[in-house]
């Protein structure tokens, strides 16, 4: 009876190494074929395992990318979240420069990840309105940490313009990084991603910022 524990252990460690193994494939393909293209069957076949034993872990195609959003979200926020509390003491201007900065590197180094809500958000807008939630609620606490940092500037350190709408502002700084990830994939022959990105800062320093 002592070893059954071990072997319990040994079969939920393979499957959550399993279940990350899928979610990493299924980011990959979603992000380069979108909801519509990617198929179960192909999914099966990129981590060489059975369309069955696939449904096993996700019974359907919508829940996969339902795991999938919240994957990307955990990961994001575990990156993000020392950053902010780290930088919690700091002028206002500076935590927006380090939040946009961290955004940019974190896109550059995973850039399927800004594909994939690229990909992903545009289909699922008009085709499935659970994962469009579910990119919503994710993407609004990305969101609203800007925001705060942007009303931080405007109401308390007096850094930041008060005729600029924080949310709105918040928004494009997010779908703006979305954008160029998914721009440069476009035209990567002969368009770099670091100055696409040095553009988007300067300008919304330089616009929420006090003359």
């Amino acid at each position: 009876m002592s070893r059954a524990p071990a072997k319990r252990a040994i079969k939920q460690d393979r499957a959550v190494k399993t279940r990350q193994d899928i979610l990493n494939s299924a980011i990959t393909l979603f992000a380069r074929r979108g909801i519509l293209a990617t198929t179960m069957a192909e999914l099966a076949r990129a981590i060489h395992m059975t369309p069955g034993a696939l449904y096993w872990h996700f019974p359907t195609k919508e829940d996969l990318l339902l795991a999938a959003i919240e994957e990307l979200h955990q990961r994001f926020v575990r990156t993000f979240e020392p950053l902010l509390q780290k930088q919690a003491a700091l002028p206002a201007a500076k935590q927006l420069e380090g939040f946009m900065g961290h955004t940019a590197n974190y896109l550059h180094e995973n850039r399927e990840h800004g594909i994939f809500y690229g990909m992903v958000g545009a289909e699922a807008a008009e085709n499935n309105p659970d994962v469009a939630h579910a990119l919503r609620e994710a993407l609004n606490v990305y969101i609203t940490a800007i925001e705060n940092i942007i009303r931080h500037g405007q109401t308390k350190t007096k850094e930041f313009r008060t005729d600029v709408d924080a949310r709105t502002l918040a928004n494009a700084v997010i779908f703006g990084n979305i954008g160029i990830v998914v721009q440069q994939n476009l035209f990567r022959e002969g368009l770099s991603y670091t100055p696409l990105v040095h553009a988007l800062n300067t300008m919304v320093g330089a616009g929420v910022t006090k003359k």
